[in-house]
């Protein structure tokens, strides 16, 4: 699977409590590498590192999260419906909002054409993922 076809340096919070997170092996389980297919770098005693496709993405370790009202952490990719599928195979389920028209895979169509869909980490944070529309994407300022 290749989630990660583009993407910046980010940096989240994990649990490190022992059942908290199966982000990486080493703290409880799979979920970073055979979900998100993610490879270790570094498992230091502050934080992990993993290689998401050539960008750094360092995951904090923490007692405890509370995972905030709103995306944390978002991807691009090239075949969202794939991503969706492969996501609900794992038993990872799509976030559904309110006002939001998606599909039955849980998509949502923006007016630029995008699709975006959501889902939880094990810890509770939200991550998007993201196939670009046709229209090209305005640049901040």
């Amino acid at each position: 699977m290749e989630m990660f076809s583009s993407g910046r340096s980010a940096s989240p919070m994990i649990s490190e409590v022992p059942r908290a997170t199966p982000w990486a092996p080493s703290i409880g389980g799979p979920f970073a590498e055979s979900v998100l297919g993610l490879s270790v770098v570094e498992d230091g005693p502050f934080a992990l590192v993993f290689d998401a496709n050539g960008t750094e993405l360092r995951v904090q370790k923490v007692r405890a999260v509370s995972p905030p009202p709103y995306t944390v952490l978002g991807w691009q990719v090239r075949d969202i419906e794939a991503m969706a599928r492969r996501l609900s195979e794992q038993g990872v389920p799509l976030e559904r909002y309110d006002g939001l028209h998606q599909d039955a895979l849980g998509i949502w169509s923006t007016p630029d054409g995008s699709r975006v869909a959501w889902f939880k980490d094990p810890d509770g944070h939200t991550v998007s993922l993201t196939q670009r529309g046709e229209a090209p994407w305005p640049r901040s300022v």
